[in-house]
């Protein structure tokens, strides 16, 4: 379906990364955009300069994400708002559960929830999952973000199977390591997350995701791309090895 049959989108975790890349890809389309952040500062200046309507919500507010759904008509809803704790299940503590399964996996079913029958009643709408590999394959650390991930993972392929027979497609987007801010919000330090995870690194850029979105997107109507990977060409999932080029062996 080209963009034009498409009018509005609806994209969370939009004030920086993945999300502020997708929105502007969006907007150069011509789509309304409603841009939903916590970051108000820099929400705004993504809406003065791509002309996006900005929403400053948390999505783990179910109230506000309610109020904020009840009045639009939405044709592309991208689910990119993710957070991120280290360290696995054995060291977890309760705070690091519950807002990784309230911004990655609960706010994703309620927004489905609240924006996919009215796809199905129009018969036309497209629903963009931005997952991780972490969402199939499992290396070291972050297990509640596996899990959450993996629950999207999952509900990605059901969505197919509630909206059969209507024209409503479902794509999950599985990035690997991407040149965005992510590690340092993590760690709390991003000079630091930028050195470890970043410099040296041939790595995707957020443009390059919004890219696969926009792929996705404008494919004819008979096409649903049901799930990208995009990794670094020097990363490799299974073991999630990943190397500096400067670190190969010839």
């Amino acid at each position: 379906m080209p963009f034009s049959d498409y009018k509005t989108a609806l994209v969370t975790g939009a004030s920086a990364g993945m999300g502020e890349a997708i929105v502007e890809r969006l907007c150069q389309e011509g789509i309304t955009v409603h841009a939903v952040a916590r970051r108000e500062e820099q929400l705004l200046a993504l809406a003065a300069r791509t002309g996006c309507i900005a929403h400053v919500v948390d999505v783990g507010d179910l109230a506000a994400l309610t109020r904020l759904c009840q009045d639009l008509q939405i044709d592309i809803l991208v689910n990119n708002a993710g957070v991120s704790r280290p360290g696995s299940i054995l060291n977890a503590d309760e705070e690091a559960i519950d807002s990784q399964v309230d911004v990655n996996l609960r706010a994703v079913l309620h927004l489905c929830r609240l924006l996919v029958p009215g796809m199905v009643a129009r018969d036309c709408g497209h629903i963009i999952n931005i997952t991780s590999i972490a969402a199939i394959y499992n290396f070291n650390g972050n297990s509640i973000y596996h899990a959450t991930k993996a629950g999207v993972h999952a509900l990605s392929r059901q969505l197919r199977v509630d909206c059969y027979g209507k024209r409503v497609r479902v794509t999950e987007i599985c990035p690997g390591r991407v040149a965005t801010e992510i590690f340092g919000n993590v760690m709390g330090d991003q000079e630091e997350a930028h050195r470890r995870f970043i410099a040296g690194f041939e790595l995707p850029q957020a443009q390059d995701i919004a890219n696969c979105v926009a792929f996705a997107v404008s494919a004819p109507i008979a096409v649903n791309i049901g799930n990208i990977e995009i990794t670094p060409t020097l990363q490799v999932p299974g073991g999630l090895s990943t190397m500096r080029p400067g670190d190969r062996t010839e």
